[in-house]
């Protein structure tokens, strides 16, 4: 036998793997992902409860395992079942520093980040609307007839093709993950966190305009409309001919042909020059300020403040 090849039988005698017994641990603690959720990180507790066994096996010094510990409490959110692919790519990454490769920590919430948004839509289209449906209708026509099996069918049933998906998705995702970490030397590693990173903004700014609301009630100018530009309430036919009339006036029309006065708000000339301006910068001052290490809760607290101080002087 050559020197090298000692050498190489030598790295690989002393390298740290995660076996497959510490993997289906992590996977069977991963059922409990929402057990610990919360309005700040939302699943980070049930994750990083999950990576335990993995972080004992690879670091045997106590801050190792409290900085790994660390790593995944940061946010994360996604679907339940599909989440179990981003924990194998991460248990691989974990593997490949202990083992000595340069992964720094925004590399791996990089990914992990990147891989969370883009799977949290593929979960209820496939499992909840899809699905559980079809294995409830089976569960449903048993029990109509006066069967018991019928709810025991379902159970077992959707939880034991949930439990295999996510036990295969992980491996598939951990296989995957030293692939990836396997060709630090080409940038791969660089490439798909960078991309996974693009990916995640992109899903996070799409998001904005959907789940980031405000409203300005600020009334800027009321216009009394001319006849022919509102709805006249008073002389419309009576019964069902005056409901349709109306119906047609305001789909011909417009929301201002409810009333006679026309009321522009602040908001209505923020939607005409920049819609969705507001709430943009309402989330990147709020990402500056975690930035800075503010806390979220403080965040929150001061947004409900905020809300209360607005709505009580008509200002949203």
């Amino acid at each position: 036998m050559t020197e090298t090849n000692r050498v190489n039988q030598q790295n690989t005698e002393d390298r740290i793997v995660l076996t497959k017994s510490i993997r289906r641990k992590v996977c069977n603690r991963h059922q409990f992902l929402q057990g610990s959720r919360n309005y700040e990180r939302m699943q980070n507790g049930g994750r990083a409860f999950s990576m335990i066994p993995a972080i004992k096996a690879l670091y045997s010094k106590k801050e190792d395992q409290v900085a790994a510990l660390k790593r995944h409490l940061e946010f994360y959110n996604t679907h339940p079942y599909v989440s179990s692919p981003v924990m194998g790519v991460t248990l691989a990454m974990e593997e490949e520093r202990a083992n000595g490769t340069p992964i720094d920590d925004g590399a791996i919430n990089g990914v992990k980040v990147g891989m969370m948004g883009p799977l949290a839509g593929v979960g209820d289209p496939v499992f909840r609307f899809t699905l559980r449906p079809i294995l409830g209708a089976l569960g449903a026509s048993l029990a109509l007839s006066g069967n018991i099996l019928g709810p025991i069918i379902f159970f077992l049933i959707w939880n034991l093709i949930r439990y295999i998906f996510e036990r295969k998705t992980q491996e598939l995702g951990y296989r995957a993950g030293n692939e990836i970490t396997k060709d630090l030397s080409g940038g791969l590693l660089g490439k798909v966190t960078l991309m996974a990173s693009i990916l995640g903004m992109f899903i996070v700014g799409a998001l904005v305009q959907r789940w980031v609301s405000i409203d300005f009630t600020a009334t800027i100018s009321e216009v009394t409309q001319q006849a022919g530009s509102f709805i006249d309430w008073e002389n419309l036919p009576a019964g069902a001919e005056g409901i349709k009339e109306a119906l047609t006036q305001f789909a011909t029309i417009g929301p201002s042909a409810i009333n006679r006065v026309k009321v522009t708000t602040l908001q209505d000339n923020l939607d005409i020059l920049i819609p969705g301006l507001i709430p943009l910068l309402l989330t990147l001052g709020i990402c500056k300020l975690l930035k800075k290490d503010v806390s979220p809760i403080l965040i929150i607290v001061a947004l409900f403040a905020l809300g209360i101080l607005a709505r009580y002087f008509n200002i949203m």
